[in-house]
């Protein structure tokens, strides 16, 4: 099994940063695309950030600028800085990654559980 686990959430001030964090754990052959995704109440699941295995970003335009997404292949995590926050950058945010298990040779898609960002104004 794989696992996606999301940390750093929580609340912050207008103009505060947060630092989120995604750990993959398990039986892991190699992991390929990273993303973090954000859903607000009532609104779609929308993309943040992606990262490709090496290193290649893209970013909302809502975010770009402000979110920096990285990731540390050797401990198979990956970050998201989040920087002068907006209240509608507010939302639970979740993990998302393409990963080889080992022993397959097939891409699986994996969601985190996802933490909660609260930006008040």
């Amino acid at each position: 099994q794989v696992q996606l686990v999301e940390s750093g959430g929580g609340l912050v001030q207008a103009g505060g940063s947060l630092r989120l964090s995604c750990a993959a754990s398990g039986s892991i052959l190699s992991i390929g695309a990273m993303g973090w995704y954000r859903q607000a109440p009532g609104k779609q699941r929308e993309l943040v950030a992606a990262i490709t295995s090496g290193g290649s970003t893209n970013y909302a335009g809502s975010v770009k600028g402000r979110f920096t997404i990285s990731r540390d292949n050797a401990k198979n995590t990956m970050y998201l800085q989040m920087n002068s926050l907006k209240p509608e950058d507010a939302a639970v945010y979740y993990c998302n990654a393409g990963v080889i298990r080992l022993g397959e040779l097939s891409n699986r898609n994996y969601w985190g559980q996802g933490t909660q960002v609260t930006v008040s104004s």
